[in-house]
């Protein structure tokens, strides 16, 4: 009845407004001018005279086409193509085991003119128009801003006071070694490849503070995925480069001051002025964030207004480093270094920022950087040769002046070689200072497009080095000896929950020692599904991750061995590190998969197949312990699973084993370890009768072979179902 009189409501409502509505517009039509009338007439009698020739669909695309060439529509549609390009690029940069920059740089190239302006120039005239570049390019400048400025806020300048000895040492010769180099090399170039009005002095100090550059983004990303965050390498390799970014940025900006100012004079002034800005920024603006880091620490409290100030700040320091003449990005990398460094705000801002500008804004810059670098420049062997020259003196300048350094500060060589192949790393950070060059016109078009393809290399050689080194100093693993027990587990999880359920499920799975679970049996790994994560980030997350786990060990007195990765192949690095660990049992939950909702599926089925070890797969419905555990015992014994029930016969928490057996003729009824008060046999047939049997269940245990039993489904259908753990064995 209600609803019959709400659809004559609206009927009635909707039919008197259309009326009225068409009265109106009849009535208003006898408001216009005749002169108008036939002057519309008139127009449209001259068009069809004039071009018989073109029907509806000709004029529509031609209409088409005139939208497609309006500047909005020309920026949309650049993004549109920026976007998927670097993005495909990203994804098999990364299936190769190298950084995603390196897919997005090489998607810039590929859009400029030196692929696709050189075999589709109709294709690249129309996505990339002249009169569109500069909007393309003011775009890749705010988020080169953005970018800075979280390179900045990764920086912990405290980094100066804590490096001693082999550390500073290191740093050093990192920067001295490339940057005389390239001053060296630069001797040479000058004539050939500078600029008419750039002094030898400005072209000589660019070309030395480009080599001695290192990408410390990249860098703290490659030690991140590789899992060298913790160690001696890692922290070296981290300290050296953030004092590396320090002094090249510093550099740079007293050789901007030299390019813009053109005179001692007027450089001088330029020098001066920085020194007040930062000084400013330091005893003035710091403090007053600091005050907004205590307050405002969590994403609850970081509200937009929080927000705005933080942008107003870093737009601020932009715009006054800009004027000073030391270029914006200077200004947005100082605001970032200024900026409290407690672990949540640094996360909390940059989680804000960061998926915006590396998203969005960064492959912007990529593709601009593309539309500048011309390869087909170099067509003459001797300007080959140059860029040979420039690799070999990049590279040796980097990789050895480092490496020789931590050797003689007292590293081993697999050390020093591995920290001189990490700060070759050169990547985005190289691409901007190039631009800044390019923009001031420091260097030439062929330089540029040299320098480029440079830092490319350097980026892509770094992981294979990396790894031929590790292999070169590797040892060869002792021999793995079989158990029948699962004496060894790994726990792998995603949601941090999980990760304390697993381990609640560890304590009925292992044996016991007077009461005890010995100490180094159980590992749990927490990995986030993304390798491109930010280093502050992760910090937050493994944090996070672990938590829950770690106050489980506490709380039932367990040793607990933790793994953190963010990684884009999270069952790859699962099945590695099970391997590498020679655990007997991987343990995880069961994933939620968009295409199937069969545990076994998906994901979770490589890991199955690929694993070096058992697998157990817990099917969580809000599992808390194992008093009473229903066992599918199989048609074949099974080691893992009779191993399992012993070393539950032994747990004190368990009280009750049913055993539903289907081995054939009953043989698990012989096996001497089942001889005991908590054991119950009964027939496999009865778990889909009995849901009370359910009821008072905690744990289900079915081998892999069994899942698809009809046993099974029909008890996986029963309302009140208990935890099922899956055993591949």
């Amino acid at each position: 009845m209600k609803i019959a009189r709400n659809s004559l409501f609206y009927i009635v409502t909707v039919s008197i407004f259309i009326v009225l509505m068409w009265v109106i517009l009849e009535s208003g039509k006898q408001l216009q001018p005749s002169g108008s009338i036939a002057a519309e007439q008139r127009i449209t009698v001259h068009t069809s005279v004039s071009q018989p020739e073109k029907g509806f669909h000709s004029d529509s695309f031609d209409s088409i086409l005139n939208i497609a060439h309006k500047p909005l529509a020309v920026l949309i549609l650049q993004i549109i193509v920026i976007l998927v390009l670097s993005r495909l690029f990203a994804y098999f940069s990364q299936k190769i085991k190298q950084p995603s920059v390196v897919g997005e740089i090489i998607a810039g190239i590929v859009l400029g003119p030196s692929v696709l302006g050189a075999f589709f120039p109709g294709i690249f005239t129309f996505i990339f128009p002249q009169s569109s570049i500069e909007t393309l390019h003011f775009l890749s400048q705010v988020g080169l801003i953005l970018f800075m400025f979280i390179v900045g806020m990764e920086l912990d300048v405290n980094v100066l006071k804590r490096s001693v000895g082999t550390a500073i040492m290191v740093s050093h010769a990192s920067i001295i070694f490339p940057f005389a180099l390239g001053v060296g090399l630069s001797y040479f170039l000058y004539p050939y490849f500078a600029p008419a009005h750039v002094s030898f002095l400005a072209f000589s100090l660019f070309i030395g503070t480009a080599m001695s550059i290192t990408a410390l983004p990249i860098l703290a990303r490659i030690i991140q995925e590789r899992g060298l965050t913790r160690t001696k390498l890692g922290t070296l390799a981290l300290t050296c480069g953030a004092i590396d970014d320090i002094t090249a940025w510093g550099i740079l900006a007293a050789v901007i001051a030299i390019v813009n100012s053109g005179s001692w004079i007027n450089a001088s002034v330029t020098f001066l002025l920085s020194v007040v800005y930062i000084l400013l920024m330091i005893f003035v603006v710091q403090p007053f964030l600091k005050k907004i880091g205590k307050v405002y620490i969590a994403r609850e409290t970081l509200s937009k207004q929080i927000v705005a100030v933080i942008l107003i700040i870093l737009l601020v320091s932009a715009f006054i480093t800009e004027l000073i003449g030391i270029h914006a990005l200077i200004g947005a990398f100082f605001a970032g270094i200024i900026m409290p460094k407690t672990a949540e705000f640094k996360k909390n801002v940059i989680e804000k920022i960061e998926d915006l500008s590396l998203v969005l804004f960064m492959p912007l810059f990529f593709a601009f950087t593309g539309l500048r670098t011309e390869i087909g420049l170099l067509n003459q062997p001797n300007l080959w040769i140059v860029f040979l020259i420039v690799i070999t003196v990049a590279v040796v300048g980097k990789f050895a002046g480092t490496a020789l350094a931590a050797r003689f500060g007292g590293l081993s060589w697999e050390i020093s070689l591995s920290l001189g192949t990490l700060m070759n790393t050169r990547g985005l950070i190289m691409l901007i200072v190039l631009n800044i060059g390019y923009d001031f016109g420091v260097i030439s078009p062929e330089i540029f497009a040299i320098m480029v393809l440079m830092a490319l290399i350097t980026t892509f050689m770094t992981g294979p080095v990396l790894s031929l080194i590790q292999r070169m100093f590797s040892r060869k693993p002792a021999s793995i000896v079989e158990s029948v027990h699962p004496f060894k587990i790994l726990l792998a999880f995603g949601p941090p929950k999980m990760g304390s359920t697993l381990l609640n499920l560890s304590r009925f799975l292992l044996p016991h020692e007077n009461g005890t679970i010995t100490a180094g049996l159980i590992t749990a790994i927490h990995l986030t599904p993304s390798a491109e994560v930010h280093p502050t980030q992760a910090a937050v997350f493994e944090k996070e991750g672990f938590e829950p786990v770690l106050n489980t060990a506490s709380q039932y007195g367990i040793t607990l061995n933790t793994i953190y990765r963010a990684t884009d192949d999270v069952q790859s690095e699962i099945i590695r590190t099970a391997r590498q660990n020679k655990c007997d049992l991987l343990l995880l939950g069961s994933a939620k998969s968009v295409f199937t909702s069969d545990p076994l599926g998906g994901k979770i089925r490589k890991t199955l197949h690929d694993s070096p070890c058992n697998v157990g797969i817990l099917v969580d419905h809000g599992f808390t312990s194992a008093r009473n555990v229903i066992i599918y015992y199989p048609e074949q014994q099974d080691r893992l699973i009779t191993a399992t029930i012993d070393n539950m016969i032994q747990n004190p928490d368990v009280q009750s084993i049913t055993i539903a057996d289907q081995s054939i003729f009953g043989q698990a009824t012989d096996i001497p370890a089942f001889n005991s008060d908590k054991v119950r046999m009964t027939e496999a047939s009865i778990l889909d009768k009995h849901d009370i049997l359910m009821e008072s269940c905690d744990l289900i245990i079915v081998h892999v072979n069994d899942w698809k039993d009809e046993v099974i489904k029909k008890m996986m259908k029963f309302e009140k179902l208990p935890s099922v753990l899956i055993i591949n064995s």
